[in-house]
């Protein structure tokens, strides 16, 4: 098993959100961040003027089945992609358990992403 944790821009979380319903990824934790890059550039969105470094992102955080790894990093590069500076990070790391409290289930069982 493996959790994936992804920065993307806020603007396109319903993107990603799809992509990854699409790709068979029903259950996730997302929640508002605000990080701090090294890009000082500024932008202007709607006639206000953004530091690119301050742009408001949404943390995902997916726990998958290991052959889902691959599936769902794609879904979300290819949703979360504009090709500019500041697109995001897609971490992954090993989870050595999962339980279910409901039932009891461990391991992969006890995930919602069943393939």
């Amino acid at each position: 098993m493996k959790k994936i944790e992804a920065v993307v821009r806020l603007s396109k979380f319903e993107e990603v959100k799809q992509a990854l319903y699409d790709a068979g990824i029903e259950w996730f934790s997302y929640w508002d961040i605000t990080g701090l890059g090294k890009s000082t550039e500024e932008q202007i969105v709607r006639g206000q003027v953004f530091q690119s470094k301050y742009i408001q992102r949404r943390m995902l955080s997916i726990v998958v089945r290991d052959q889902n790894v691959d599936k769902t990093i794609n879904a979300i590069i290819q949703a979360g992609k504009t090709g500019e500076s500041g697109d995001g990070k897609i971490f992954v790391s090993d989870i050595e358990g999962s339980y279910r409290i409901r039932t009891g289930e461990t391991g992969p069982e006890s995930l919602y992403n069943k393939e």
